[in-house]
């Protein structure tokens, strides 16, 4: 059997997140993509993906891999599944890999974005993909904790309550934040994120530009380990899963 890796783009707008969810009727990405393959490849094809994503969060660059016998060449993978996907869902890249790979297990690092829109009334070209923010916003205060916020930390405090892992120690390489016109746009690339991680640190960030906290009360957040002392947590629709990252090497230094 070959191992099939496949980078996927998809508006989550529509889902109910990434992971199939049997016997309950919902749609999710990973169930509509099994069932494109299962078409194209005439075989039960379950897919792995690199990790969840909730309802109504985007990607550009998920990853998937899948076993299969099919002797489809796999350059003509993403043009033969592109149509039997929905619009919504793009395979953007398909390879063979090593049997031995796995999309979760063997990623290093991930990158995600999340999207302001900052203006005093919503663009509806954006509802579904920004989180609309009406009042002014210090840029310069929220860059100055997305600094602090790089390097490994305990991030028990900016994860959801009822996260049941076990290991709350995360590494943050780039964590940054760049203004586009009304848009600003939160960036980050770790070795792992906690279930809501970054729509937390999204959220405390927000309530920095606002003058709720000074920038250098990161460091003391982070110290508290404690959900209530973060800022909220942000609708699903400003979040985007970027890039999912398998390279063994990566700059010792965050930036």
């Amino acid at each position: 059997m070959r191992n099939i890796k496949l980078t996927l783009a998809y508006d989550g707008t529509n889902y109910h997140g990434f992971q199939v969810q049997r016997g309950t009727g919902l749609k999710t990405i990973q169930g509509t993509l099994e069932k494109a393959l299962s078409i194209l490849t005439k075989e039960e094809t379950p897919v792995i993906g690199s990790g969840r994503t909730d309802a109504g969060v985007h990607a550009r660059g998920q990853v998937v891999n899948f076993f299969s016998n099919s002797r489809i060449p796999v350059e003509r993978f993403p043009l033969a599944i592109n149509s039997l996907l929905p619009s919504s869902i793009v395979v953007r890249e398909a390879e063979e890999v090593p049997a031995d790979f796995h999309a979760r297990f063997s990623a290093k690092r991930k990158t995600y974005c999340y999207t302001l829109y900052n203006d005093r009334v919503m663009d509806p070209f954006w509802r579904y993909y920004a989180y609309h923010v009406p009042v002014e916003l210090d840029g310069a205060e929220m860059s100055k904790a997305c600094v602090l916020f790089r390097g490994k930390h305990d991030f028990r405090g900016f994860c959801a309550s009822d996260t049941t892992v076990k290991d709350f120690v995360r590494t943050i390489y780039a964590c940054s934040l760049a203004k586009e016109d009304k848009l600003w746009r939160f960036t980050v690339t770790g070795d792992g994120f906690l279930y809501n991680m970054v729509r937390i640190i999204g959220g405390t960030l927000l309530e920095v530009g606002q003058g709720k906290h000074p920038a250098e009360e990161i460091t003391a957040l982070l110290k508290k380990r404690e959900r209530k002392a973060a800022g909220i947590t942000l609708p699903s629709q400003g979040l985007c899963l970027l890039s999912v990252d398998y390279a063994e090497e990566y700059p010792e230094k965050v930036n």
